[in-house]
């Protein structure tokens, strides 16, 4: 499918407003480190479900929606990726309480790569040397962490292959993103429901036993969640995996900077080598898709 100017201009928008944002959630999740990650997920599967349907209700989509209800591939689709989605969330919330933010940021850095490997499988798109050699020098830098110092990033990798395969869901989904967003928390919900209602039997439900901060925070789940995966949707409609791929470097980079600078995570010279390998993938990568976008825009029409 051919994408327009027009329509690319419009998902480079909404993808960094989504990135950004999605930069900025781990203070989100710091202020609500002393809840159970499980529970969080809860709460921005059910407060999600609350925001988009009122969103619905504003902006007249009902039946839009209701039509999307009645197609069975579509929900079986969504319900794929809800289950991506919710197995994403529970990893990211948990490393940012387990203080693992710079090894969260490094599986965003890893899913541009990721990313681009989907296109090739699963939609037919071809790589060129350069794509190769970056994913190639990525791929050394996980075996470096995993040879000489024993340990494999597994929640690096772990978001970048869930998001990764979301995305790819996302892009071949014909479905409005608010629709679909709202579909796959619905289908989510009586997990949740039932969850926060066990919680609540066990006396452990967080939200009714904590002050009023944390309770407001919880319930803003649905706002956090929504806004930035409403935007991805729509950017990801509109633009190549390649281009996504590019500007997803602005959430990992806001995330770096807050693992480093704000929360004073540890970074030595062996992860070092790890972020250098991915940086330099990603460089590579980087240029040589600059540098072929520039010439196809300049190369003559011979008439």
């Amino acid at each position: 499918m051919k994408i327009s100017q027009q329509e690319q201009n419009q998902g480079i928008l909404f993808a960094l407003a989504a990135y950004s944002m999605w930069g900025l959630i781990p203070v989100y999740f710091k202020l609500v480190d002393s809840v159970s990650p499980f529970e969080v997920v809860a709460h921005r599967v059910i407060w999600s479900v609350i925001f988009l349907a009122l969103f619905m209700a504003a902006t007249g989509r009902w039946q839009t929606l209701l039509g999307n209800l009645r197609q069975k591939k579509l929900l079986a689709s969504l319900t794929v990726s809800a289950i991506i989605i919710s197995f994403n969330w529970l990893v990211f919330i948990w490393a940012v309480a387990q203080e693992r933010i710079l090894e969260a940021s490094l599986g965003y850095y890893i899913n541009p790569l990721i990313s681009v490997l989907l296109g090739m499988i699963f939609l037919g798109e071809r790589l060129r040397i350069a794509q190769w050699l970056a994913i190639l020098i990525a791929t050394a830098g996980v075996a470096y962490q995993l040879i000489l110092l024993g340990s494999l990033p597994w929640v690096a990798l772990a978001l970048a292959f869930s998001f990764g395969f979301y995305g790819l869901l996302r892009k071949r989904i014909v479905v409005d993103p608010f629709c679909g967003l709202l579909i796959e928390t619905l289908i989510l919900s009586p997990i949740a429901l039932i969850y926060l209602f066990w919680l609540h039997q066990q006396g452990q439900l967080t939200f009714i036993h904590s002050g009023s901060t944390t309770m407001l925070l919880l319930a803003a789940a649905g706002i956090v969640t929504s806004l930035p995966l409403i935007c991805f949707a729509a950017g990801a409609r509109r633009l190549t995996l390649t281009m996504n791929g590019l500007l997803q470097y602005i959430a990992p980079s806001i995330a770096f900077l807050l693992a480093v600078l704000v929360y004073h995570e540890p970074l030595n010279s062996e992860r070092l080598i790890t972020f250098a390998c991915i940086w330099l993938g990603l460089v590579l990568f980087t240029a040589e898709s600059l540098w072929r976008n520039r010439k196809i825009r300049i190369k003559p029409v011979i008439t």
